[in-house]
C-alpha cells in the first residue's frame, strides 16, 4: 500500500483502482476527522456527488425518507444516470410498493424456510475445507470461497448445476474486476447476460413451475397483477448479486485476518470466543459493500451541508464501520468485539434481506475451519478486486494443515 493520502480531495472515489493502490483506511480517518461530509467534485467523466463518512450520519440517512434509491443504489450507475431496474428490483424501490415486494420476497428468507438451505451450507462448507486440508498450497477464493454462496443461491432458485459456472463469471465481471484496465463494457455486458438467462428461467418456471423461489415469484401477485417474468429476472439478479459478492468477499477476508492475526485464530480455535461473535467481527473488517448510492428526493441538511434536490449522496459503510467513536480501535481485528452494530448489510427499510443467510454460510465455514485446521498459511500475494463498490480479495493462496 502506498502512504496515506494527505488532502480528502486527492483521492477520485469513481476510479476502482483507488481502493487497490492507497491506503483507504487512512483516507477515511482524515476524511471522518476533518470533512465528514463533502462535496466529491466532477471528474472529466463523471458528475460530483456527495460523500457521507460518520457512522452516526450514515446510518440516519439509510432511514431518512427524503433520499431515493430509484435512480440506482450503486453510485457507478447512478453517475450515469437513472437505474433501468428503478421502480421494479427490490433493491431500487422505495415507499409502499417496496413494502410489498419485500414481504414477498422474504417469505423466501425466514429462517424456518431456510431451514435446509442452512444444513447444506454447513455440510458443504465441511466438505470443501476437508478436501483441501493437507494438500500443499491452493487458492482459497476460488477452490472454497467461490463454491459456497453461489451455490447456496442457486440451490434456492434451483438454478441447473451446468449453469452455474457461467452465472458465477457473470457475477463476478458485473460489480468488480481482477485487473485495473476492465471496462464498464464489460460489467454491463455480464449484467445483461445475468438478466437475459433469468428471463428464461422465468418463463420456464411459469410454464413448468417447482417448489423454488422463482417458481414462487412466477405465481405472486403484486398490486392486483402476477409479476412479469422481467420483474422476476431483476429481483433475482439482486438475489445473486448480493447473495454471492458479499459472502465469499467476507469469506477470503476472513481467512486472510485470522492468518494475519494468529492470536485471534487461537482464540477461535479454542472456543475463548463465540463462532457467533466472530461472524459480525469479520462482516465489519471485510464490509465488502463499501457504499450505497441514493438521490435526495428534495433539499435537506446533511451535518450542516445544504444537500439540493436531485443531488447524488453517498454513504460510505466501509468507513462508518471503522469510526472510532463508535468502535474502540477499528483497525484491530478483534472476533470478541462488543457490542458489534455494524453496518455491512445497512439499515432501516433497506435492511439486506439476505442477512440472514450471509451469516450462516460464514458462521458455517469459521465452523468447518476449527473443526479441520490446525494451522493456515500465506503461500503468495492475495490478488485484490478493482471496484468502487465491493473490496476484497479474489484469489487468495493459502496451505492448510490438520488439526
Amino acid at each position: 500500500m502506498s502512504q496515506p493520502v494527505l488532502g480528502v480531495q486527492s483521492l477520485d472515489l469513481t476510479d476502482p483502482a483507488t481502493f487497490v493502490v492507497n491506503d483507504v483506511h487512512a483516507f477515511w480517518r482524515k476524511v471522518r476527522t476533518e470533512s465528514p461530509v463533502y462535496w466529491h467534485t466532477a471528474t472529466d467523466r463523471n458528475p460530483g456527488f456527495w460523500v457521507v463518512s460518520r457512522y452516526a450520519d450514515v446510518q440516519a440517512l439509510y432511514h431518512d425518507a427524503a433520499l431515493s434509491s430509484e435512480r440506482g443504489n450503486v453510485l457507478d450507475v447512478v453517475l450515469r444516470g437513472d437505474d433501468s431496474a428503478g421502480g421494479t428490483m427490490l433493491a431500487v424501490t422505495d415507499g409502499p410498493r417496496h413494502r410489498r415486494l419485500r414481504n414477498l420476497l422474504f417469505s423466501a428468507f425466514t429462517p424456518r424456510v431456510l431451514g435446509e438451505v442452512v444444513s447444506n451450507v454447513q455440510r458443504r462448507s465441511m466438505e470443501l475445507v476437508s478436501a483441501v486440508v493437507g494438500r500443499g498450497p491452493f487458492d482459497f477464493a476460488t477452490e472454497v470461497a467461490e463454491q459456497i454462496p453461489m451455490t447456496t443461491i442457486c440451490d434456492l432458485l434451483s438454478v441447473p448445476a451446468a449453469d452455474r459456472k457461467e452465472l458465477l463469471r457473470w457475477n463476478k465481471m458485473a460489480l468488480s474486476s481482477d485487473h485495473a484496465d476492465s471496462s464498464e463494457l464489460d460489467a454491463l455486458s455480464a449484467r445483461n447476460e445475468i438478466l437475459l438467462y433469468f428471463v428464461d428461467l422465468a418463463e420456464e418456471r411459469r410454464t413448468d413451475p417447482g417448489d423454488d423461489v422463482i417458481s414462487m415469484l412466477a405465481k405472486a401477485e403484486l398490486d392486483g397483477r402476477l409479476l412479469t417474468v422481467e420483474e422476476i429476472a431483476v429481483n433475482c439478479y439482486s438475489l445473486v448479486l448480493g447473495g454471492d459478492e458479499t459472502s465469499r468477499i467476507s469469506a477470503i477476508c476472513a481467512v486472510l485476518a485470522l492468518i494475519e492475526n494468529p492470536d485471534q485464530w487461537g482464540a477461535l480455535r479454542t472456543g475463548a470466543v463465540a463462532v457467533d461473535s466472530a461472524v459480525e467481527e469479520v462482516i465489519r473488517w471485510a464490509t465488502p459493500g463499501m457504499h450505497i448510492a441514493r438521490t435526495a428526493r428534495n433539499d435537506l441538511d446533511v451535518h450542516g451541508h445544504k444537500v439540493g434536490a436531485g443531488d447524488i449522496v453517498t454513504l460510505w459503510n466501509v468507513s462508518a464501520n471503522n469510526d472510532e467513536s463508535v468502535f474502540d480501535q477499528p483497525r484491530r481485528f478483534n472476533l470478541s468485539r462488543s457490542p458489534n452494530k455494524h453496518l455491512s448489510f445497512g439499515h432501516g427499510p433497506h435492511y439486506c434481506l439476505g442477512a440472514f443467510l450471509g451469516r450462516a454460510e460464514l458462521h458455517g465455514l469459521l465452523t468447518a475451519l476449527v473443526a479441520r485446521v490446525g494451522r493456515m498459511e500465506l503461500c503468495g500475494k492475495p490478488r485484490p478486486i478493482y471496484s468502487n463498490f465491493v473490496s476484497g480479495y479474489d484469489s487468495l493462496p493459502v496451505r492448510f494443515e490438520g488439526r
